[in-house]
């Protein structure tokens, strides 16, 4: 086994640790170190925090945010199949048909329930 060839490799893992690591390190060690009671505290657009952190959502955030994250995939998916539309014929057509049917049957069942209104 040639362990020469792999010397680049280790080169190249090296140098990115070194530029990654390398600018923490400087300003860790060569920035000024002033903390005060307005730098510590914690900061909330612009105001003082008035609320708990740990404040209960609305089941509806994370709803949207899973609904976003659907649909992005379902376009992250098209994406590979409108390249390859030439070569996968028929079957492949049909077979991304079906899966956008799919999709929008689940699209108009949220959009039925309410999920997507906001009050």
């Amino acid at each position: 086994m040639n362990l020469q060839s792999y010397f680049p490799i280790l080169l190249f893992i090296l140098v990115g640790a070194a530029v990654g690591v390398g600018p923490l390190l400087a300003g860790a060690l060569l920035g000024p170190h002033r903390p005060y009671a307005e730098k510590l505290s914690p900061y909330e657009c612009g105001f003082e925090a008035f609320e708990d952190a740990r404040m209960k959502f609305d089941v509806r955030y994370y709803l949207v945010a899973i609904l976003f994250i659907l649909f992005d995939l379902e376009i992250a998916f098209l994406f590979p199949w409108a390249v390859s539309l030439g070569e996968i014929g028929r079957v492949g057509f049909w077979t991304a048909m079906i899966f956008l049917g799919v999709l929008t049957v689940g699209f108009v069942y949220e959009w039925k329930r309410g999920a997507l209104d906001w009050e």
